[in-house]
């Protein structure tokens, strides 16, 4: 799928996706707010500045650049977020219970009553 129709869609009153690959999609900015990805493929994707309030992102965010997104209310459960960047992103009352953060960047990410229960910080 592609960043277009994914947009598009979502603007057509569409949440859920299943298994949508946008490895590398450029959505910056883009506003997806209660969006469902599941088992999506987000690596390497640039969701700068998006906001993804109350979404739910089961997906494969390794090295996805999320600086400045806004995710409050998001699920990020068991996301992989390794070396992903969240510079300056806000993380207000995010759920990142068993989350790989191992290597991402949290430089004045705001989090604010996140759940962190069992996600790797290492590294």
């Amino acid at each position: 799928m592609s960043p277009r129709e994914l947009l598009d869609r979502y603007a057509a009153g569409k949440r859920g996706f299943i298994g949508v690959n946008l490895q590398g999609a450029d959505l910056r900015g883009a506003v997806l707010k209660g969006i469902l990805l599941w088992q999506a493929n987000l690596k390497s994707a640039n969701l700068s500045g998006a906001d993804l309030t109350n979404a739910h992102l089961f997906a494969n965010l390794i090295q996805t650049n999320l600086s400045g997104a806004d995710l409050s209310g998001t699920k990020l459960i068991y996301a992989d977020l390794r070396k992903a960047d969240l510079t300056c992103a806000r993380l207000f009352k995010t759920n990142l219970k068993g989350a790989d953060l191992r290597g991402a960047d949290l430089r004045g990410a705001k989090l604010i009553y996140t759940d962190l229960d069992g996600a790797n910080l290492k590294g």
